[in-house]
């Protein structure tokens, strides 16, 4: 039975990796087209096809995208979103959930996917947060992006959190310090499922199932300055804390 059961594992997960190459081959040419368009309408573009390929990807691949407010979200305005960082099925619903336009922070290293890599280029800004001058010339773009309109996505954490006694690892300042120079209020998410729809260890863990986003309620940065980094990321880490408790197991803190 255990043979069985890991033959349908790994019969599922070559499947959707299919998928997903497929689908990717597919959007390739939109994106790149779309790339014509110039940074601001053409970035708009190629979120809208992503959020194209994933939901057609989740779909094929029996996984079910759910949104949960716990306040109300208001999609008019711009936001700094933040978000746990758990598995790299944290992209997708990304995508999905945005209802205004947004970009996304990413991973310098992500972008050396084949194919893949490409379309990463062109929707995300990339850190490389080894390199100072990479990390600065982001954060420009961050700002840039916020005044013409854009909402940001960050993982605060920076990359996976491995530990799976402990909901967060500790947050940088980046996305705190981008919403008080901004004036952006910042909105904390969860992501609660992605780690049993493909955990870090392996890519052939994916598995089929719910893959919920919880939109926690709003933490204002009106009237903060720098010297206040420290508190407002302390009170959205708190935040994310509680509601990653609530939704999924971990021990007590």
């Amino acid at each position: 039975m255990g043979i069985l059961k890991w033959l349908a594992q790994m019969v599922y997960a070559l499947y959707a990796f299919f998928i997903f190459m497929i689908l990717t081959l597919i959007a390739f040419p939109l994106v790149m087209l779309s790339l014509l368009f110039g940074y601001h309408r053409g970035g708009n573009y190629i979120y809208a096809i992503c959020k194209y390929w994933a939901a057609t990807w989740f779909l094929l691949i029996g996984v079910r995208h759910e949104e949960i407010f716990e306040h109300p979200h208001d999609t008019g305005k711009q936001w700094v979103f933040v978000a746990n960082h758990i598995s790299y099925m944290d992209i997708p619903p990304i995508v999905l959930m945005a209802p205004q336009p947004i970009r996304i922070l990413g991973k310098y290293e992500s972008s050396k996917i084949p194919i893949f890599g490409w379309i990463y280029r062109a929707a995300v800004i990339m850190v490389d947060r080894r390199n100072p001058e990479t990390r600065a010339q982001s954060f420009r773009e961050l700002k840039t992006a916020l005044n013409r309109g854009v909402s940001i996505f960050l993982f605060p954490e920076g990359t996976f959190n491995m530990r799976e006694d402990k909901p967060l690892k500790d947050f940088f300042d980046g996305a705190f310090r981008l919403a008080i120079e901004t004036e952006t209020p910042i909105k904390p998410m969860i992501f609660p499922d992605t780690i049993d729809r493909l955990h870090f260890s392996s890519l052939f863990t994916i598995t089929p199932g719910r893959c919920r986003v919880i939109f926690l309620e709003e933490v204002p940065v009106m009237g903060l300055a720098p010297a206040d980094i420290p508190f407002l990321r302390e009170k959205v880490y708190n935040l994310m804390d509680q509601a990653l408790r609530r939704y999924r197991y971990y021990p007590p803190a």
